[in-house]
Parts: structure tokens; sequence; C-alpha cells
């Protein structure tokens, strides 16, 4: 079924993550006939729709300039206009300002239509090999190491396949505190350069990835496909979690093997048992 745009309509357009022969048929037709693009990159986008020789007017949208824009773009649907929303690279809304947009849209009535497109996490998470029935996508995490550590620990025991967005600069950081916060055993998938020439996907534990790239320079943009915690392992709670390691140093074993000891049986980090059993005070320790 094809319809022209409809006057007053904002169209969310998915648009190609590298290779330009992933844009639907209907993704052009409607770039080529709404009276508006709103582009997160005008030049980028400007690429594309020369390929394809769209003729359509361009507004940047973007992170920095979302405040005054959306109330323009507003007035420009309230007057009739049909606008496509485009990002980089895949679906907006996913990881970029677009959100922000389609909810000030449905505040004000206006209608809103997705036009799908390729999507960087679930094209990760497709080959895989890594459970896809449940999972959680959670883009990039912080720039900054203590709230990204602190997130991390948040999601030790999350048991949906975990997907997140890398940039190459951060990659060797953020598989250091996913060892340390989910345990460095867990099986991840590294995809770069997805739909791309030089797509690759890298598969093996979080330790044998950070020996990976200790010993290569990240290149590209990441995607990162964590398994969730084992349904298998027991959750222990933290008065259990307490209550083990007290029983398992009365015995005369150090808080440091005891937490290694438990973080086996548990597979939760070592370092966040540490901590708890710094919270322990025995007899022993006021002699």
């Amino acid at each position: 079924m094809q319809t022209d745009p409809k006057p007053g309509t904002l169209y969310v357009v998915g648009t190609p993550i590298g290779n330009l022969e992933d844009i639907t048929f209907r993704a052009v037709r409607i770039l080529q006939n709404v009276d508006l693009i709103a582009a997160e990159d005008t030049r980028h986008t400007g690429k594309l729709l020369q390929h394809f020789q769209i003729q359509t007017g361009q507004i940047s949208y973007h992170e920095h300039n979302r405040s005054s824009r959306i109330p323009e773009l507003l007035e420009h649907l309230t007057n009739g206009k049909a606008i496509a929303l485009v990002s980089d690279a895949g679906m907006p809304g996913i990881s970029d300002p677009g959100y922000e947009l389609v909810k000030a849209c449905v505040e004000a009535g206006i209608t809103v239509v997705p036009i799908p497109g390729a999507s960087a996490a679930i094209a990760a998470l497709s080959a895989s090999g890594l459970p896809t029935d449940r999972f959680v996508f959670e883009g990039f995490l912080a720039a900054k190491t203590q709230q990204r550590r602190e997130y991390l620990e948040s999601l030790q025991t999350e048991s949906r396949t975990l997907i997140f967005y890398e940039s190459p600069h951060r990659l060797r950081d953020t598989l250091q505190d996913l060892g340390e916060s989910l345990g460095s055993d867990r099986q991840i998938v590294l995809a770069r350069e997805l739909t791309k020439f030089y797509e690759e996907f890298w598969r093996g534990t979080i330790a044998e990835a950070i020996s990976h790239y200790s010993q290569r320079e990240p290149q590209g943009e990441y995607t990162l496909v964590v398994a969730g915690m084992p349904a298998s392992q027991p959750q222990l709670t933290e008065a259990e979690l307490k209550a083990e390691l007290e029983q398992i140093m009365r015995q005369g074993i150090s808080r440091s093997q005891a937490s290694r000891q438990l973080a086996k049986f548990t597979s939760l980090p070592r370092r966040q048992i540490y901590q708890l059993a710094l919270s322990i005070v025995l007899d022993s320790d006021s002699q």
C-alpha cells in the first residue's frame, strides 16, 4: 500500500547504519515527498539524499539546538507540513534527541508515523549467538568511570541479554568495568562496522575480550552484546551473602579468599563480595 505523506504528520524514518542498500523503498518515497527533513547532521544526510537523488530540503535538529528547534518544527507541523525525522544512522530516537521531538508531537496531538529501518542493536543481537528471546538495550554508558561502574553494578543480577553501544576510545575501560562488575567469565560479543565492508564479530568471555583488545587498537563504533546472569546460578540476598561470608571467615579464611570462594559459587564479581566482607566484624577483629 503506497500513500503520499499526510499533511501535519511527523515521519520517524530509519536510515542505513552503513550499507546504503539497507534503506527501504518506503523510506526513500517518504523522504522524496515530505515537505522537510529534520536531520541530526545535514551534511551526513545530504550524502544519503544525493545518492538516492532526493531533492527535499533539510533543517538541522540535534542535541545542541533541540530546545529552540522543537517549537519551530511543531509550528511547521501545525501549519500542515509533513516532516521526516532522520538520524545519522538507524532509527531516530535511539541514542539521539529524536525522542524529545516525538514526545512533543504526541503531547501536541500531532500524528507520528514510524518508517522502520536498520538498527545496530538488533542487527548485532540477531547474529550474536546469545539468547534473543529477552534482552535489554542500555545504549551508551556514562563517560565518567565512577558513574559507569555504579550503573554496571546495578545490572549484576540482570538475566536478560544486555546490549550496549561504545566508542573505540572508551572500549578498553568499559571492558575492564564489565569484567569487574558482571564477572570476567561472562560471554560477550563485540560487533563493529555493522553492514560495512569491514564488518566484524568477535566472540568470547569478557576476560578474553580484555586480553584481545590489549593487543589490538579498537577501531570503529562498537555494539556490545553481553550474556545475562545464568538463571541456574543462585541469587542470594545481601544478608545471605554476609551470612555465608561470615561462616567461611570463621574458619580462619581471609576476607579476600572467602570473597573469591563465594564469587565462584554465585558468579557475582569478587569485588562486590569483598566490599561486603569488609563490612563484617568478627569477634577476633576486636581482640
